[in-house]
C-alpha cells in the first residue's frame, strides 16, 4: 500500500471543490440552499466532518431496516446527514427531507464528477 502524503494545496483545492458541489446542488434542487461560497465551504467542511464520524453509527444502528429495502434506506442516512449540516450552519438551509434527500443523492454525483475532473 502507497503512503501518500497531500500538500496543504490539494486540501485547499479539494474543499473549494467541494464547495462548488454545494453551490452547484442548490442551483438544482428546490429547498437546498447556500448564501455564497463561504457558507458552501462550511457546509463542505461539517457534511464531510459528519460523514467521518455520525454516518458509521447510522448506518449501524439502521442495518436491519437497511437491509429489509436492500441498501435504499442509505438515501434517507445521506439526507440525515444534510439535515444535520444545515443545523449547525447559518447560511445552509434545507426545507424538508424530500430535499434533503435528493440534494444529498445530486451532491453526491457532482462532487465526484468534480473531483474526478480537478482534483
Amino acid at each position: 500500500m502507497a503512503n501518500e502524503s497531500h500538500s496543504l494545496t490539494y486540501y485547499i483545492i479539494y474543499w473549494a471543490v467541494s464547495a462548488l458541489a454545494v453551490i452547484l446542488t442548490s442551483k438544482v434542487i428546490p429547498g437546498f440552499k447556500v448564501s455564497g461560497f463561504w457558507a458552501a465551504l462550511a457546509a463542505a467542511i461539517v457534511i464531510g466532518l459528519v460523514n467521518t464520524f455520525i454516518w458509521p453509527v447510522l448506518i449501524f444502528l439502521t442495518l436491519p431496516i437497511n437491509l429489509l429495502t436492500l441498501g435504499l434506506f442509505t438515501f434517507v442516512i445521506n439526507g440525515a446527514v444534510i439535515k444535520i449540516a444545515a443545523a449547525f450552519l447559518s447560511g445552509f438551509e434545507v426545507e424538508g427531507w424530500l430535499a434533503a434527500i435528493l440534494g444529498a443523492l445530486v451532491l453526491s454525483i457532482v462532487n465526484a464528477l468534480l473531483h474526478f475532473i480537478l482534483v
